[in-house]
């Protein structure tokens, strides 16, 4: 039996990076966010043994590097299962974009191995499993709107937001993200030197944003966002729908993707990018990220299709989507 499953992407609503931790990763902090673009997975069991990668896209590797095996051969231990496993990727979503497509596909491949063999990974084994293959892939274990602190891979979810139009822009510029690293370890340590911007220690910007969530949540919890301002105190407008207004309340309270401070300089078509999505009316834009992907957050679906035709015609490959609520992201991962 081949089982199908959607493979979905995400966003990075604002990246803190903090200091580089003693096991080589860096101290982050994040709001990850579903979205509904997404790849493909398709799962078989059959007799034999071994786990066969299969992907038409060229970039994709098939061996045992490829985040889907590693998941894969981790699951089959724990489930003490048997059989040749077959995993097709279907690609949709750019390699390396950061918008998350590999560890999607892990995680998509671990649901589908589930359904194949009608058996299932306890949560707490899931999520040690996810983390071991991958900063990034247990956010997909949850869905929605989900924090993400340690070097990513510890997750919370976090209050499930309704939906928001958005257009995400995928131009063919490949980002190293070790690389992205790198230079903002330069940046951090030689800042003054390179860049009229002084950034702040790694402790104090991993505190600001932490204060800054805290800050929403506790607004959020109580309904305060309806009270017309922003935490900012900034008045905005009174036609605001329900499905803006949280979420823009966080966007709004100034968290920014520390990656945009490095990779803007060495790819300024990214930060062009941003510009357009601005002037096209996006109440927020951002790298996603380390990129190249950068999206836009929209107050209507038609706006954002107006966004997204006017990148495409300046030769840039741009789609409208919407954001996942936690709901949507499980029912139309199976749908």
């Amino acid at each position: 039996m081949v089982v199908t499953v959607r493979s979905f992407a995400k966003i990075n609503l604002g990246l803190g990076i903090g200091a580089l931790r003693a096991d080589g990763f860096h101290e982050l902090r994040t709001v990850y966010q579903t979205i509904a673009l997404h790849d493909v997975i398709r799962a078989s069991v059959g007799r034999g043994s071994g786990i066969e990668i299969r992907c038409e896209d060229p970039r994709v590797p098939r061996d045992e590097s490829n985040t889907c095996y590693r998941i894969v051969e981790r699951a089959m231990a724990a489930l003490k299962a048997r059989g040749r496993v077959v995993i097709e990727i279907e690609k949709r979503l750019p390699v390396q974009g950061g918008l998350g497509g590999a560890s999607g596909n892990a995680v998509a491949a671990l649901l589908a191995l589930e359904r194949a063999l009608k058996k299932q990974v306890s949560s707490p084994e899931r999520l040690r499993i996810a983390a071991e293959v991958g900063s990034d892939l247990p956010l997909f274990l949850v869905g929605g709107t989900v924090l993400g602190v340690g070097r990513g891979e510890e997750v919370f979810p976090l209050p499930d937001l309704p939906a928001i139009a958005c257009v995400v822009a995928t131009p063919a510029i490949g980002v190293s993200t070790p690389k992205a690293f790198a230079d903002w370890d330069l940046l951090a340590a030689h800042g003054p030197r390179l860049t009229k911007l002084t950034l702040p220690a790694a402790s104090d910007r991993m505190g600001e944003f932490g204060r800054v969530l805290s800050a929403w949540l506790g607004c959020l919890s109580q309904g305060k966002h309806r009270s017309g301002k922003i935490l900012s105190g900034v008045p905005v407008s009174e036609g605001r729908g329900r499905a803006e207004t949280p979420l823009l309340d966080l966007v709004r309270t100034g968290i920014e993707n520390d990656f945009e401070q490095v990779v803007f300089p060495k790819y300024p078509e990214l930060r062009e990018v941003k510009r357009v999505l601005e002037r096209a009316g996006a109440v927020y834009a951002s790298l996603s990220g380390s990129g190249s992907a950068t999206y836009g957050l929209f107050a209507s679906r038609e706006v954002a299709e107006k966004a997204a035709a006017r990148l495409r015609k300046d030769g840039v490959p741009a789609t409208a989507t919407t954001t996942l609520t936690r709901p949507q992201y499980w029912k139309k991962i199976f749908d």
